[in-house]
């Protein structure tokens, strides 16, 4: 259940934040900051409140560019399960005053308390946004090129890629690639929500792939591979003695 309020509580259009309570929906606070030109730039699946996208540190496609909640929380308020009340970070960016318990958070599935209030990092919203798609395998000349996506996600050997800024840079930097015009990203965050485990990606393959960020999206947890060092504890408890 979310906690604290569902309202903004404080925006400052010119230093790109926000206060807002834990309760209050994603979409919402981003009808809100619309109005004023800017975005918090997450775009999970569905319609989360701000506490669910701290507790389970969810992301969408433009994950690729601006990171997952964790990267975009300033200064958080929480109730620790004794009851206490505490504060971390505050309302500007540079702030770094006490404890990261934003990031502490982020992840913690409840386990740690409950989230009452948000201070969030913003992004003015872009002049153009258009995406091309092309095949999965472009991917290494993409990443060694001088291009700037916000998001690419990978799924049935197409690649999906989203360029945003002014309408001159984005129609320059669709030219660079080439490939189709498309607009798949509802259907990319629907199937997202279809897979429940994430793994880090290690360039196999996958339903639904982030390769920025070398995040993988499956459906069973035993996809996850083993690392080395799990394998080498696994193979000495099971080797005869």
């Amino acid at each position: 259940m979310p906690s604290g309020s569902d309202t903004i509580v404080e925006h400052e259009p010119g230093d790109l934040t926000v206060v807002a309570g834990a309760g209050m929906r994603l979409r919402a606070l981003q009808d809100a900051l619309a109005r004023h030109g800017q975005r918090l730039s997450l775009d999970p699946p569905g319609d989360p409140t701000l506490e669910d996208c701290v507790l389970d540190d969810l992301a969408g496609p433009l994950q690729h560019r601006f990171g997952r909640m964790r990267d975009l929380v300033i200064g958080i308020t929480v109730t620790l399960p004794d009851g206490t009340r505490a504060n971390s970070g505050g309302k500007v960016v540079k702030n770094v005053a006490g404890y990261d318990l934003g990031k502490l958070f982020c992840g913690s599935r409840g386990r740690l308390g409950r989230v009452e209030q948000l201070a969030l990092k913003l992004h003015p919203r872009p002049e153009a946004a258009r995406t091309v798609t092309t095949d999965s395998e472009r991917w290494a000349a993409l990443h060694r090129s001088g291009l700037v996506p916000s998001a690419v996600d990978v799924a049935n050997g197409r690649m999906h890629v989203l360029f945003e800024g002014s309408r001159a840079a984005v129609d320059a930097q669709m030219r660079g690639l080439g490939g189709s015009e498309s607009e798949p990203w509802d259907e990319l965050r629907t199937l997202q929500s279809q897979l429940r485990f994430r793994r880090r990606w290690d360039g196999g393959a996958a339903p639904l792939v982030r390769p920025g960020p070398r995040v993988a999206y499956v459906e069973d947890a035993h996809e996850q591979p083993w690392s080395p060092l799990a394998k080498r504890v696994l193979e000495s408890l099971c080797s005869p003695s």
